[in-house]
């Protein structure tokens, strides 16, 4: 049997797929291939997918700070995944009764919420809120709870799926069989609700695993407690200050640092973790993402 020919459609679609995929992918290529070029060849040439001379030499830089980097990983681990675990259980908690048509009160607490992504009261008041009254300063809780726990985007959404994706006439089979809210919300709206609750993890995972303000702001004794981020963006800094430095041993010791192939290969140990995790819930992200599409 014949297979048919290409249409132009196709062919159109394809190289446009070729051409996105290549945009999206070849500036993690640079950025890998940048951190391994020697730092005078970086500076005299410029970045480059072949660089004419290669070293190592920031990498050897970061490994030497291995210790340090490993706890950082471990924290942004941590927090990564309580933070994302917690902003998808409540978000999903919340939404769930703002799913319920005949719920009292419902369009007020629809309100309230959106005005919550329009308004809200400002880093000083946040900080003095954090720190006096939940006291969190230097303390693992400063990464964790202060503006990502709970997302209002995350819940709209969640509400939004939940309300044109879940049948009204399973939560009436369900109510009709004498099921408890709790027993519909465990056993039929998590289970249908799997598309969108990956996808907005995965948006809060990526915000939590980003965040370096948090320890910015409240970690200000306890470096231990320092993420990826932010023990990252301390090295840059510290390079920084020694490039600058007007002091003969500080910039002597300066000259043998690779300050702009640390800075990429800083950027690529950053973000390697998400590259590698990503692709694993990528078959959830066609259905949370096109949420809102029209039904045939």
């Amino acid at each position: 049997m014949r297979e048919k020919p290409f249409s132009k459609f196709q062919i159109l679609a394809n190289t446009s797929m070729i051409l996105w995929t290549l945009i999206v992918i070849l500036p993690f290529i640079l950025l890998f291939m940048s951190s391994i070029t020697d730092e005078n060849t970086l500076v005299a040439n410029g970045y480059n997918f072949f660089p004419k001379k290669i070293a190592v030499t920031a990498y050897a830089y970061i490994i030497r700070s291995g210790a340090k980097i490993l706890k950082a990983y471990g924290v942004s681990i941590l927090v990564t995944v309580v933070g994302t675990f917690l902003n998808i259980l409540l978000s999903a908690l919340m939404a769930y009764p703002l799913s319920v048509k005949n719920l009292p009160g419902r369009s007020f607490l629809n309100f309230f919420v959106f005005f919550t992504m329009l308004f809200n009261g400002g880093i000083v008041p946040s900080y003095l809120m954090w720190t006096g009254t939940f006291h969190i300063k230097d303390t693992l809780f400063a990464q964790l709870l202060p503006n990502l726990l709970l997302s209002a985007w995350n819940v709209m959404m969640i509400r939004t799926y939940f309300t044109t994706s879940i049948p009204d006439s399973l939560y009436e089979a369900a109510e009709i069989d004498g099921a408890p809210q709790i027993k519909i919300f465990s056993a039929i709206v998590i289970p249908l609700g799997k598309p969108i609750l990956v996808t907005m993890g995965t948006f809060a995972g990526l915000t939590y695993w980003n965040d370096w303000t948090n320890g910015l702001y409240y970690i200000v004794r306890n470096k231990s407690l320092y993420n990826v981020q932010n023990l990252l963006n301390q090295m840059i800094s510290n390079i920084q200050y020694l490039a600058t430095s007007t002091s003969s041993n500080v910039t002597s010791a300066a000259a043998n640092i690779p300050s702009t192939a640390i800075q990429m290969a800083i950027a690529f140990v950053a973000i390697l973790p998400i590259m590698l995790i990503f692709p694993t819930f990528q078959k959830y992200y066609s259905k949370g993402l096109t949420l809102g599409g029209v039904k045939g």
